[in-house]
């Protein structure tokens, strides 16, 4: 439907170029060239098909550049329609006749033409211009965005490809307050119009995410969870044949580009292959990396394989001959890591502490063996002072004898993933050799000495129970469920503090058991047995818990449905207050808190009968309170605070700077979630 002139000059301003538009009378399509050229368009649209690139059997017309220029195309004086003239530059480059595509896309049409182009040999140079042709014309909605592609039939080169993006209404605009951001309609009250959200994509048809009709003026809100790069707006006039406008307003936005990583998920198809789940578009580069357990990072295996590029929803295949829950995916874009994923680890268990042995196979069948460590790659067999090196020997009889498996093959190398359990066994079945013959020989001095035995015995007992008790001692760790930023946040906590000598129960690992028990029921077993083991409970103080304990100070209950149902920090208040009441808190519970969340006076003064440390930044103190209370200070609590903090700085920076990850498949738009895209 022709767009009224008034519209069009709100869209495209007072401005002396709005006023130079060439102005095309007719409905009918139609193309020109430069002097001395020959052409015409073909009747109808065709097929778009680009095909592959084909030899070219000599010299070839190939188009070498894509102009645009905005038009009007005017069925009366002053009702237009906007429209895109496209001029292709074309050099020879090898025939003097082409058939030339132009190829155009704008949501939600699409369409391509065949423009037949001829050149007089005497204007034929190699390499050189021959002039151009032009295509009237694309018409397109305001607010647009067009892209356009030009190859020629059959493709002799790969193909040219241009985006434009046409001015958009003014009564459609979007603005931005704090967390959110508002699409405003300024339309008359009566106006019945459309409004849609999609994800535009770059191959394939648009997604669809939230539709309704509305009347009158509106102003949406959407979350800033909510924005992606691809996220586009279109609106239009619910009438028969009514112009669509689109805008892609969050393309350069950075919170849009920083949910579009959260959101991008791995997903593991076969053993080979796998795809990258993502909303939109991105430019990425993949490839194999190998985590061994404790904590190190992973080690990417470039060379010998190499990083692959990366198109979303596309499958990939790496060349395993076996998958290993050691292997993992690394995802970089702009060089920066952006995505990790040991997809192999869900079905085949566990990491494991195996070592990669990478094989090196040179020209005459030169080949040479390294282990891959933290350290790097040490060479097989070696005199180095690593654990690989000293079992460099054993490791070689291992893969001669077949007991290693092999990951990945090729004429370069191969990589073979070999058992470190064994050797582990032996050494501790020395260790406790060693250990029998020296409680042998203790015994045989105590027998010649035995009026000393008792004292020395009860000594040792207590230095054997205060050192066991110290290397493991339990930790319940109760927190309020406010959010589930804040879950992750706590169990980054908890996983870090794994790494030290704590066992640590957690209500956000015993979902099932929390569920069939109940939560008073399993905080009630835990507790217990927590205490009875001269374990410490941890209370985890969040905005949400402070509130819970006030309520129950004040009333002695709490308010039902409060909080979810695995919430174990309300349960757990009902025995936790008898400890504090009565005084048998202190040496049993500690306090903790995250800056910049919650200080420590905001903890009700009741709860302050026992320490409470603020994290990260008393992370010394909070670790040595964890520790049995006549345990000696260890030298090492500075460094496994510092441990401990970077384990829990990206979870930290996750959740305060920032915004929340998207869920996938999550709907945008108000009343956002099931039904919400089936507006009438």
């Amino acid at each position: 439907m022709p767009v009224p002139w008034f519209l069009l000059s709100l869209a495209l301003g007072r401005s002396p170029v709005v006023l130079s538009l060439e102005r095309l009378v007719g409905p009918q399509d139609a193309t020109h060239c430069s002097p001395g050229l020959s052409c015409r368009l073909w009747d109808s649209d065709i097929l778009c098909l680009p095909g592959d690139i084909v030899p070219a059997p000599g010299p070839v017309l190939a188009p070498t550049h894509l102009q645009t220029e905005l038009v009007l195309r005017c069925q009366k004086e002053t009702d237009c329609d906007l429209c895109l003239r496209v001029a292709v530059h074309l050099a020879v480059h090898a025939s003097l006749q082409a058939q030339v595509v132009l190829s155009f896309q704008a949501y939600p049409t699409a369409r391509c033409v065949l423009l037949e182009v001829q050149v007089p040999a005497a204007l034929v140079q190699f390499g050189q211009s021959v002039g151009s042709v032009v295509y009237d014309c694309f018409e397109a909605a305001l607010g647009s965005e067009v892209r356009i592609w030009s190859y020629t039939q059959p493709r002799y080169e790969k193909e040219l490809n241009h985006t434009q993006q046409l001015p958009a209404l003014p009564w459609l605009n979007v603005s931005a307050d704090g967390d959110n951001v508002h699409l405003v309609l300024n339309v008359s009250e009566e106006q019945h119009f459309g409004l849609s959200l999609y994800w535009n994509q770059v191959q394939g048809p648009p997604k669809p995410r939230w539709h309704k009709n509305l009347t009158g003026p509106q102003i949406i809100t959407l979350n800033h969870t909510d924005l992606v790069p691809c996220l586009c707006i279109q609106v239009w006039p619910l009438e028969p044949d009514s112009v669509r406008t689109n805008i892609c307003p969050f393309r350069e936005d950075p919170r849009a580009h920083q949910n579009l990583w959260q959101a991008a998920r791995l997903q593991l198809l076969t053993l080979q292959s796998w795809l990258l789940d993502a909303p939109c578009s991105l430019p990425a580069e993949a490839a194999l990396c190998w985590r061994a357990p404790g904590g190190d990072p992973c080690q990417p295996l470039v060379p010998p394989l190499s990083w692959e590029n990366v198109t979303v929803d596309k499958v990939l295949e790496f060349p395993l001959l076996k998958g290993h829950p050691n292997l993992c995916v690394q995802v970089n874009s702009s060089e920066k890591l952006q995505l990790q994923e040991c997809l192999w680890a869900d079905s085949l268990g566990p990491l494991k502490d195996d070592v990669l042995l990478l094989e090196t196979r040179g020209p005459q069948d030169n080949r040479s063996l390294c282990a891959l460590e933290p350290s790097g790659c040490t060479s097989l067999p070696s005199k180095a002072s690593t654990r690989a090196a000293r079992l460099g020997e054993y490791l070689l009889q291992d893969l001669q004898s077949g007991q290693c498996l092999q990951l990945w093959d090729d004429d370069l190398g191969a990589l073979w993933a070999c058992p470190m359990d064994k050797y582990i066994h032996k050494r501790w079945a020395l260790v406790w050799l060693a250990c029998l013959l020296f409680a042998a020989a203790l015994s045989l001095i105590l027998l010649l000495k035995k009026d000393h035995a008792k004292g020395w015995l009860r000594l040792l007992k207590q230095d054997v129970r205060s050192g066991a008790a110290a290397r493991g001692r339990a930790a319940l760790l109760l927190y309020s469920a406010d959010d589930s930023g804040f879950e992750r946040l706590v169990g980054a906590l908890a996983s870090a503090l794994c790494q030290l000598p704590l066992r640590v129960a957690v209500d956000l690992w015993s979902r099932r058991e929390l569920s069939a028990q109940g939560p008073v029921a399993w905080f009630h077993a835990q507790r217990r047995q927590t205490l009875q083991e001269g374990g410490v409970v941890v209370l985890l103080f969040s905005p949400g818990a402070v509130a819970l304990c006030s309520e129950w100070l004040q009333d002695g209950v709490s308010g039902p449905g409060a909080h979810g149902p695995h919430d174990a920090f309300r349960a757990s208040l009902s025995c936790v207050l008898p400890d504090f009441l009565q005084g048998r808190a202190p040496g049993s519970y500690v306090g903790a808190c995250f800056d910049r969340l919650l200080h420590p006076d905001a903890v009700p003064a009741l709860f302050r009968t026992v320490p409470v440390f603020t994290l990260p930044s008393q992370l010394p103190d909070f670790l040595g309170a964890l520790q049995q209370p006549r345990a000696p200070r260890s030298g090492r609590l500075q460094e496994r605070a510092e441990q401990v903090s970077r384990a829990l700085q990206p979870a930290l920076d996750s959740y305060f700077h920032p915004p929340g990850t998207p869920a996938p498949g999550r709907g945008v738009g108000p009343g956002a979630g099931p039904g919400a895209g089936d507006g009438t």
